[in-house]
């Protein structure tokens, strides 16, 4: 047998590919992202992609199903969201081909806007949801998936965390299923939702999640350990590892795989040979509520708490196991160390000529790597909700503050990855509403923030292939911009970007604005500048500190002067430069 070690998101990819997935689609988003950049490394066999949201990507694989493949779309927590329009009707639909929904929760805000609990998603939606704890779970449960996918004609929703996707344990390797793929039906009173359709498949499925309830109760996704029986825990996901280490043989559990539907059989039977039940979860009490439905009594969030990840430690004082011990502490504390915009950053130019019109205008931000300009000393924008609100929220607070008086500009900030995601409908409605905002388009020619991933913008596809490069300004004019109301701007130009600004907010209706210089990290761009850098004169240098306005993490300032902390994170981008009226700094390389 072959062993490898794998992360969780890792071993999912593995899964899909060992399970004979043909046919996978995602927007990147962590702690998923890893999902189908592994899924790519099996091209031969699985057709995969970057779609431009999660709506597209699940459709894409509800699609693949109906066709007969097995299929999967992965997503983070808050992109279910986005995804949940198609995936609440293909429950009804159920699949041909086996068909699998990845969510990755995020419990702690690691990387998100919210900590919300996916699980509420298996009931709602009426998904078979499954829950693993470790790397070889992860494997092994993407397979289990495909199979309780096809069994019971539902689709399956894998429930993942931060924690699972990310640590990595060691993996037994299998073979793949070749012989998974189905031929497709015509079928239109199964896969056509009209409403007469609709409400005769709706009975089906209650009928199949009855099935799959039956099945849960001697399913070996769910196990019991015995142990000690003053106490028995109900627990799933990552929150099992975190009981077996607070209680060890203290306790005995019941490790729920399925946690849709629950086994009320199961639950029942385990309650009733314990003296104690306790329920460990992260995030919201959804086993808890599921046990207490039943009529057992049962200790959980009275002492667990709803927010942020759980741990050993967390989970062992909450329930007595593991007392206070005494801390060894000293005065000294680590600085802050706040996220900031790399060196060389592009959207650093942008937002230090917007915080020179602070004033005029008020921002709405967006998620990715821009979002950063939010913080101190720029404080570039003063919303930020989720993606694609950078262009449509505007329309909204531009109509509050002309209510109001207030003749501030609107300004929305968004970038190309997600411009594709949800802007371009967005801004449709700006247009279409002849609201009066700035719409600025920050073009980095690359999905950054998760790690560098394709988009449309880029002209390369997730397996490498050369694909159409979708063009930004030909979207925005096509939506019915004037050109006289568009300018594309290279960022680093401050003297370019603040009259784009001041022409913005001078103009009436939808005004554009496009940014357009790659990712300083980009590998092509990092080549390119290759041994350049800045360098400070002592002797120009009049200690004024303008040049650390633009708050570069290359720069610093010591006795009275500024330098260049760090030559190799500089990559010569000119911004301080432009900053200095003494001409004390120049590029080299």
């Amino acid at each position: 047998m072959n062993h490898e070690i794998m992360s969780g998101d890792e071993a999912v990819a593995r899964g899909a590919w060992e399970a004979g997935v043909t046919v996978a689609a995602a927007y990147p988003g962590t702690p998923s992202t890893e999902i189908l950049e592994n899924i790519s490394a099996y091209k031969e066999d699985i057709y995969c992609q970057w779609a431009n949201n999660e709506k597209v990507a699940s459709e894409i694989a509800v699609g693949a199903s109906i066709g007969g493949a097995r299929a999967l779309a992965a997503f983070k927590h808050v992109g279910m969201n986005v995804a949940a329009d198609p995936i609440f009707t293909a429950a009804y639909t159920g699949v041909n081909g086996g068909l699998v929904f990845v969510s990755a929760d995020d419990p702690g805000c690691h990387s998100s806007q919210n900590e919300q609990d996916n699980r509420h998603y298996a009931p709602h939606a009426k998904l078979i949801c499954i829950e693993p704890s470790d790397s070889q779970e992860c494997k092994d449960f993407t397979i289990a998936a495909f199979e309780l996918s096809e069994k019971f004609d539902v689709p399956v929703l894998l429930r993942m965390t931060t924690r699972v996707c990310h640590s990595k344990s060691i993996v037994t390797l299998g073979e793949r299923n070749r012989a998974a793929s189905k031929k497709y039906e015509s079928r239109p009173s199964k896969y056509v939702m009209v409403p007469a359709n609709a409400v005769a498949r709706h009975v089906v499925l209650e009928e199949n999640l009855k099935r799959a309830e039956d099945y849960a109760y001697g399913s070996e996704l769910n196990r019991v350990e015995w142990g000690d029986r003053s106490v028995g825990i109900i627990t799933s996901g990552i929150s099992y590892q975190h009981s077996r280490e607070a209680f060890g043989d203290k306790a005995s559990y019941l490790k729920l795989g399925i946690t849709y539907p629950i086994s009320a059989k199961l639950v029942r039977e385990f309650c009733s040979q314990v003296d104690k039940v306790y329920i460990v979860e992260e995030g919201d009490p959804y086993l808890e509520n599921s046990v207490r439905a039943l009529g057992i009594e049962c200790l959980g969030k009275e002492v667990v708490t709803l927010q942020g990840e759980l741990n050993s430690q967390i989970v062992g004082k909450a329930f007595g196991v593991i007392k206070e011990t005494e801390k060894y502490e000293v005065d000294a504390k680590a600085p802050a160390r706040p996220p900031v915009l790399c060196a060389g950053c592009p959207h650093r130019g942008f937002y230090f000529a917007l915080n020179k019109h602070k004033g005029e205008i008020l921002a709405a931000g967006d998620i990715g790597c821009y979002s950063l300009g939010a913080s101190p000393p720029f404080n570039g924008f003063e919303t930020l909700i989720c993606m694609g609100g950078g262009f449509s929220m505007p329309i909204g607070l531009s109509k509050a503050l002309e209510k109001q008086g207030d003749g501030r500009k609107v300004f929305g900030i968004l970038g190309d990855s997600t411009f594709f995601h949800s802007g371009i409908t967005s801004l449709i409605d700006a247009v279409h509403a002849g609201a009066n905002v700035c719409l600025c388009l920050l073009d980095n020619s690359i999905t950054a923030m998760t790690g560098h991933q394709q988009n449309s913008g880029t002209g390369i596809s997730l397996m490498g292939y050369e694909v159409p490069k979708i063009d930004v300004l030909k979207l925005v004019l096509a939506s019915g911009v004037e050109e006289s109301k568009v300018r594309i701007v290279d960022p680093l130009d401050l003297q370019a970007m603040d009259k784009a600004i001041t022409d913005a907010i001078a103009s009436d209706g939808v005004f554009v604005i496009i940014t357009k210089r790659p990712c300083a990290l980009l590998k092509e761009v990092i080549k390119a500048n290759a041994g350049a850098h800045c360098v400070i004169d002592p002797d120009k240098c009049k200690g004024c500190r303008a040049c650390t306005k633009v708050a570069c993490p290359a720069l610093a300032f010591e006795n009275g002067k500024a330098y260049i902390a760090d030559p190799a994170n500089c990559n010569a981008c000119g911004l301080c430069a432009q900053m200095c009226k003494f001409g004390a700094i120049s590029k080299v390389g």
